[in-house]
């Protein structure tokens, strides 16, 4: 009988074992499920990974530049938008926003943000087992049931939009330059300077879940408060043996720029110069430095890091605004204004990207695959064996194929929403597939100087073939079997499109209302809403 229980139990362990792959009860024999560290960078230029331009090094970027090395670099990888709100809800979401209802950009007294029908890659994690936490810019929301804890995430700390929304005591680099929290008088929300920049009557809040712990915050201690509690999350998830996704969108390349200074500098020194800008790259490098650092010490065989932007530098901040490196849209800059940020050229929506995963992801290749921030919810769904909620239609795609087998195959049709330039908000109105990319309708956005270009319409769409003209300088003729073939696959493509979403009952619309009362105010009794919690 002995002898029976003891077969019994080794064809248990020898089933086990031939299940692996599976999840089970087999105890120590299930597989790990990955964990998942996604790190968005505001407002950075393509040309701002010294990677993407060897020939230009400045070793701004010596960490990313590590990392491009022992990873993957993605040369041809979008932003969802070119703006900030849209870009984080599609790479959340998985969808375009003319699906997931976030076309631009939410407000300080907005009352609502992503729509509460929308189900997210943290909320879908969560429910498998992961802890999940974000650090840094939200931009979706902070009233009530729309903040990052009501979400999918079980920690945030973070600022609930962007920098230049809110004063601070001692200001960043901006242009023009920011004026220090107005706290001479009563309490008056949601005044900007007379100068336009930063808002001078509301304190730019630091949020930790769902409560302000300091108002106005000290930007130029925020990265190491980010460093600490993303280096705390990582090493504790990783004792309690629980798989984590770490969701840091990072503001640093977003004006008002706070890079480190030294102990004595006065604040007269704080005014905008050349040297912001890559003092606040090289931080940003270094913060992202310490977080693979962490992530290599407790459980790197099963990390995915993977860097990428939210959207192009911002041209209008002149010295304070990143590389676009060759991607400079000279068709639209020709004829007048920037052709980066809230635009559909090249410079407003190609970021530098690098996925990270040793043992997994091929160390030091590159990848040209046509690919997106959308892709960004299949593909760690896919990789942590999790399935999409099936009522609602996803534009993204599974890139774990590219990411761990090497291969070249991305979107076949891959669109661009405008995001503030020309057109309405959210409209597909820029595509790409293969090596063409068609314009439906241009504009630009403010260039350094003030400068902008007018709104034009094109039919027929303008085509570049973006294999020989990268800056977008010379149309395809019309005339041309080459024109003749794109268009009518685009246009055939971009139909279909547009029926499907018409045709989607899963479409959702955010609410776009303001009140001044959903503005985050720590202390409504003070000057700017000043308080401070922290320990």
């Amino acid at each position: 009988m002995a002898e029976v229980s003891t077969l019994l139990f080794l064809s248990g362990m020898l089933l086990c074992g031939l299940l692996l792959h599976k999840v089970s009860k087999c105890g120590a024999g299930v597989d790990k499920k990955p964990n998942f560290i996604i790190i968005l960078a505001d407002d950075i230029g393509w040309g701002d990974l010294d990677a993407n331009q060897p020939e230009g090094k400045t070793n701004n970027t010596p960490y990313l530049n590590l990392m491009a090395q022992q990873g993957l670099r993605l040369t041809d990888f979008h932003s969802p938008a070119s703006t900030c709100s849209p870009s984080r809800a599609a790479l959340l979401t998985g969808r375009y926003g003319l699906r997931n209802g976030v076309t631009h950009n939410f407000a300080v007294d907005s009352v609502a943000g992503l729509p509460l029908s929308e189900v997210t890659l943290p909320l879908l994690l969560q429910r498998a087992g992961y802890y999940t936490a974000m650090i840094g810019k939200w931009h979706l929301g902070h009233h009530g049931p729309y903040s990052p804890t009501n979400r999918g995430f079980d920690y945030y700390l973070g600022v609930p939009y962007s920098n230049d929304m809110g004063c601070t005591d001692i200001p960043g680099y901006d242009l023009p330059e920011c004026l220090p929290c107005d706290s001479s008088g009563p309490l008056i929300r949601l005044k900007r300077s007379a100068h336009g920049g930063c808002y001078t009557n509301v304190g730019l809040p630091l949020m930790e879940n769902s409560s302000i712990v300091e108002q106005p915050l000290d930007l130029w201690t925020l990265t190491e408060q980010y460093k600490s509690a993303a280096l705390r999350i990582i090493h504790n998830a990783s004792k309690r043996g629980q798989p984590y996704l770490v969701y840091m969108a990072l503001a640093h390349m977003h004006v008002p720029l706070a890079p480190p200074l030294s102990p004595d500098a006065s604040t007269s020194a704080r005014a905008p110069n050349n040297g912001a800008y890559a003092a606040s790259l090289s931080e940003m490098d270094s913060l992202v430095g310490a977080v693979k650092m962490a992530s290599d010490d407790t459980d790197k065989d099963n990390t995915l890091i993977w860097f990428t932007g939210d959207n192009g530098p911002w041209e209008q901040k002149c010295q304070l605004a990143g590389s676009v490196g060759p991607f400079t849209g000279k068709w639209q800059t020709s004829k007048g204004g920037g052709s980066a940020k809230r635009t559909t050229w090249e410079g407003g929506h190609r970021v530098p990207t690098v996925a990270y995963w040793p043992g997994k992801i091929p160390a030091n290749t590159t990848s040209s695959a046509l690919l997106s921030g959308m892709d960004i919810f299949p593909t760690l769904l896919s990789l942590a064996g999790v399935t999409a909620p099936s009522d609602r239609r996803y534009d993204g795609i599974d890139a774990t194929n590219t990411l761990l087998h090497g291969e070249q195959m991305g979107h076949e049709f891959l669109f661009h929403p405008n995001s503030g330039a020309a057109g309405k908000f959210g409209d597909l109105q820029a595509v790409r597939t293969g090596k063409h990319k068609a314009f439906y309708i241009t504009g630009a956005a403010e260039a350094c100087g003030g400068a902008t270009g007018m709104e034009q319409l094109h039919d027929p769409p303008l085509i570049f073939d973006l294999e020989r003209d990268e800056g977008e300088e010379t149309p395809v003729e019309v005339e041309t079997p080459e024109y003749q073939a794109v268009a009518e696959r685009i246009a055939r493509r971009r139909e279909e499109l547009l029926w499907d979403i018409a045709a989607d009952k899963s479409v959702s619309t955010a609410d776009y209302i303001t009140d001044k009362s959903a503005a985050p105010c720590c202390d409504p009794t003070e000057p700017v809403c000043r308080c401070r919690t922290l320990g």
